[in-house]
């Protein structure tokens, strides 16, 4: 019965936490799904966002202009990322990894130190882990990141419908034809890595209000919690939502749904050293689910009679 209880308490704060890394896994859609590019820049942007949200916070700057700040900084580090692979020529997994590598090192030297703490009391903050109770609904943290969440599809769902998003579509969708059309598929390539780690900052930025700190390992594995949410929205909602704005709120709803089964492992006592091994083998489980389904249980296409003569 007790567990029950702390299962049922701990709910807001799992659906506050998966709307916040939810914003994050839709930066990843971008570049995952539409963009076709794998892109582990997120594990340091991630850090990048919070770090300048809570640094530009501290300095007395209010939290827009850090909020803003933040996403710009984000958007430099997908442009870094873009132009390793477009310029350079260097393979897109490698050049992620290249400006993660780079971003430890910029991060701390964004904060100064390793960690660098945010109090509720001393700043007006968007969103805190002490507003989810007893709070007015304008001021709910779970309510401030819907609306957020809400605005994000809605900017996304207008852009991808004009003409250069849908030459971004294109780029992710066929490189080799959007080329012959004359597309500048380079641009579109660095062009989604700016918006997809944009978002990922903005989500640093809110996770670090969140929980009250900036620390530099915030987002070591970001992007397998982000592909988490990617393959849960797209496994549970793939079939209802066809329309492109429904299938971004299904990344995100996927995101909180990683977040409550998250939490209700925690409080059935898994050993916390086990998380990450266990959002590696959801991750792994649900990549393998379309390969199973074609593999083992498609049913046979009617083809040619093999007994067919040919002249």
């Amino acid at each position: 019965m007790n567990m029950i209880f702390n299962i049922i308490n701990s709910m807001p704060g799992a659906v506050a936490q998966g709307l916040i890394w939810g914003i994050m896994a839709i930066g990843v859609y971008i570049t995952y799904r539409i963009l076709d590019f794998a892109d582990l820049t997120v594990d340091g942007s991630m850090c990048t966002g919070g770090a300048v949200c809570v640094m530009m916070i501290l300095s007395g700057h209010s939290v827009p202009v850090a909020m803003i700040v933040a996403v710009i900084a984000g958007m430099l580090t997908g442009l870094i990322t873009g132009v390793l692979h477009t310029f350079m020529g260097i393979p897109a997994i490698l050049a992620g990894i290249l400006t993660q590598l780079a971003l430890y090192s910029l991060n701390l030297k964004i904060m100064g130190k390793a960690n660098q703490a945010l109090n509720f009391r001393n700043y007006d903050l968007a969103i805190s882990l002490q507003y989810i109770r007893k709070f007015p609904i304008y001021q709910n943290t779970i309510f401030v990141i819907a609306i957020f969440t809400i605005v994000i599809i809605a900017v996304l769902y207008w852009f991808f419908g004009t003409e250069s998003g849908a030459s971004l579509r294109s780029t992710g969708a066929n490189p080799n034809m959007s080329r012959a059309q004359g597309i500048n598929t380079n641009f579109n390539i660095v062009l989604g890595l700016m918006i997809s780690n944009g978002l990922v900052a903005l989500s640093g930025a809110l996770l670090a209000q969140y929980q009250g700190f900036a620390d530099v390992q915030m987002g070591r594995g970001a992007i397998v919690i982000g592909l988490a949410a990617v393959i849960i929205g797209n496994a549970l909602f793939g079939k209802i939502f066809r329309n492109f704005a429904l299938r971004l709120l299904g990344v995100s709803l996927g995101g909180v749904i990683y977040y409550i089964v998250y939490q209700i492992v925690i409080c059935l006592g898994l050993d916390p050293d086990l998380l990450k091994l266990l959002s590696s083998l959801i991750v792994a489980i649900f990549l393998a689910i379309p390969f199973w389904k074609k593999k083992y249980f498609s049913k046979p296409t009617k083809g040619v009679n093999s007994n067919a003569k040919t002249e």
